[in-house]
């Protein structure tokens, strides 16, 4: 099993977005199921509909998942789990003030050494601890055996007691029966740690953890999809982030028979935006015309396809749909080209219906008695608002249709 777990307490990230990504894609290589956990123990700081936000931002990515675990429902087990190591005397009770450890801290930093609990509570007769009603912490023994990741007796339960990071983390894995963790570089000073977290209450399952570099410009989710960046192609630059994809374009599922977690650089990566729109743009080149329309406020085959010639110029469906706006808000004529302009919208509100261009083209010159240069300048301007004949037959070609609509 493995799981992702996300905090409904800011936004979602590109980085914990690669990390679910590649969570998925493991669990279905692994054919194991995976879960999704929403980290909601902190209820000061979480957002209100935030956790629905995180399913449906993995919804429209297509991760896929067994079930969603709330870790507030494991309360009860992060205080009887603390008891047992207490009671087993793995786990002492910490009488030491804020002030106090912070003094230590500072004598340490002077020293220019890493701070370490001095274990002042660890050994104190059972009538100091029963009788003291002085606030106090519970902190967990340090491994006995050879500690090469320099462990002391760390807090797992607060003054308040409630349960640190690593205490619930180590835990709810255990309960949920975790195989793999596959995480950020941030979180790795926490693996020992819920390791003997682990240990200490005699769960032997070796749990794998893989920890990603860290990936330098961190955007927002929410803010790349409004700015017309597609699922598809965000899930496909995450996942050639330091890897070696077998080609350039592909969806999640096709990342699935490739992919190999082993081969991910261990270097920290920088997320190029531009990269990600050369991405984007192939992958709006490769939907179907009538979805792309979609994206540009319409349900039709044709104006897709006229979205399509936009994307030598733009790269997301922000930019088309700002295009394709464009064409179809009031035009912006130049003075000295009015009275040409009117005369054209009246000959093309009386014409009949062309289905090609060169016949629409020839009927209005005809109609108003002007040169091919003439009926080009201002009807592009009248089309586009831009004065330019670069694609007018095929922009007429998709918008036949809308012309009415379109010049009036």
């Amino acid at each position: 099993m493995l799981r992702f777990a996300s905090s409904p307490t800011s936004d979602m990230h590109i980085s914990t977005l690669r990390v679910a990504l590649l969570n998925y894609i493991v669990s279905k290589q692994k054919n194991e199921g995976l879960i999704v956990r929403i980290e909601d123990t902190d209820t000061e700081k979480n957002i209100e509909a935030k956790e629905q936000e995180i399913l449906d931002i993995l919804s429209l990515f297509g991760i896929e998942y067994s079930q969603v675990a709330y870790q507030s429902q494991n309360s009860r087990f992060y205080t009887a789990m603390a008891l047992q190591l207490i009671h087993e005397k793995k786990a002492f009770s910490c009488f030491c003030s804020p002030e106090w450890i912070e003094k230590k801290l500072q004598e340490s930093k002077k020293a220019n050494k890493p701070y370490r609990y001095d274990g002042a509570c660890e050994n104190l007769p059972a009538e100091l601890v029963i009788d003291n009603t002085n606030p106090f912490k519970v902190r967990i023994k340090e491994p006995q055996n050879k500690n090469p990741n320099n462990i002391d007796s760390f807090v797992i339960m607060k003054e308040d007691k409630t349960p640190t990071t690593d205490f619930r983390c180590a835990i709810d894995d255990m309960l949920s029966d975790i195989s793999m963790v596959i995480r950020t570089k941030e979180h790795i000073d926490s693996t020992p740690k819920q390791e003997h977290i682990r240990a200490s209450l005699n769960y032997d399952k070796q749990i794998k953890y893989v920890h990603l570099p860290a990936i330098d410009n961190d955007y927002s989710v929410k803010w790349l999809l409004e700015e017309g960046y597609l699922p598809e192609a965000i899930s496909n630059y995450l996942i050639s982030i330091g890897n070696k994809p077998q080609k350039e374009i592909f969806t999640s599922n096709e990342a699935i028979e490739w992919f190999d977690l082993e081969k991910i650089s261990d270097s920290p990566a920088s997320f190029d935006i531009d990269k990600l729109k050369h991405i984007n743009k192939e992958h709006l080149k490769h939907l179907d015309p009538k979805e792309l329309s979609r994206y540009v406020g319409f349900a039709d085959e044709e104006i897709g396809e006229l979205a399509k010639l936009y994307l030598t110029e733009v790269a997301t469906t922000k930019e088309l749909r700002g295009k394709i706006k464009s064409i179809f808000a009031p035009k912006n004529i130049p003075s000295e080209l009015k009275k040409q302009a009117d005369l054209m919208v009246q000959a093309v509100k009386n014409a009949p219906y062309f289905d090609q261009y060169d016949q629409f083209e020839n009927h209005i010159i005809s109609e108003l008695g002007i040169d091919k240069g003439s009926f080009v300048k201002v009807f592009s301007l009248l089309l586009t608002g831009v004065d330019s004949s670069a694609n007018i037959s095929q922009l007429y070609k998709y918008l036949k249709n809308y012309i009415g609509e379109i010049i009036k």
